[in-house]
């Protein structure tokens, strides 16, 4: 008889009953820093590129009177979307980097065998998956823009474009998290289904776009996947 698969309601408990332990709360803290001092200087550049472009436009302050405030609130509301577009992506690549010590810490609390076996991920093999998932999650957002803009007008489909895309890039880049450092071969299929990976990302990427939680969901989502990856393999190993 085929196993149940294990359930992301489980898995999440758990994470976040792991949430504020040391090792995790050192790790999110990190993760966090890294990421607000990343963001600081994407809103700087973005600002000045921003009022740069525009007063190359035409719109510089001898233009009409106001036309310098006019520019730097226009800067200023196009670099903050800016960073609303760009914050999963930066956050989960900030996050990359620190996804091992992630899945360490869960799996040496709940699944001290698996740790054992697992294989340590290099830093040159870290700084690789993040750049990949960031460039993935970069080129599919930017392809998902003017599908969102044509669906403005209905309030909430452009929301529904990004977090369509942003569910299966992160079901894929937290399932990965914890799978590449298991898997026997590069053919090896991940023990978790593409139903579960899309509910998994799903969940996050709505996590992601929800004030102040979203400092918590990369980590968070990280440790939930280490628990449902190793739940799931373990249910198909025992049937």
């Amino acid at each position: 008889m085929a196993s149940r698969p294990a359930s992301l309601s489980a898995s999440l408990a758990l994470a976040f009953g792991q949430l504020f332990d040391g090792a995790v709360l050192r790790i999110l803290l990190k993760s966090l820093g890294v990421t607000l001092i990343v963001f600081i200087i994407l809103a700087t550049c973005g600002w000045f590129t921003v009022d740069w472009a525009l007063t190359r436009s035409g719109l510089d302050d001898g233009l009409f009177a106001g036309a310098e405030a006019l520019r730097g609130a226009l800067s200023f509301l196009l670099a903050v979307v800016g960073l609303w577009l760009t914050w999963r992506i930066v956050a989960m690549g900030v996050v990359q980097f620190f996804a091992d010590e992630v899945v360490v810490a869960v799996e040496r609390q709940h699944y001290p065998e698996e740790a054992s076996m697992a294989r340590d991920l290099s830093f040159a093999e870290q700084a690789r998956n993040a750049g990949r998932a960031a460039a993935r999650a970069l080129l599919s957002n930017l392809i998902a823009i003017p599908f969102a803009l044509a669906l403005m007008f209905t309030g909430v489909g452009t929301f529904a474009v990004f977090w369509l895309v942003n569910a299966v890039l992160l079901g894929r880049e937290l399932q990965d998290m914890v799978w590449l450092r298991h898997r026997q071969g590069v053919q090896q299929a991940p023990p978790i289904g593409r139903g579960q990976r899309f509910v998994m990302g799903g969940l996050f990427a709505g996590m992601l776009a929800v004030p102040f939680i979203n400092f918590l969901a990369p980590v968070l989502g990280a440790a939930s996947a280490t628990h449902l990856v190793h739940r799931t393999n373990r249910r198909k190993s025992s049937t």
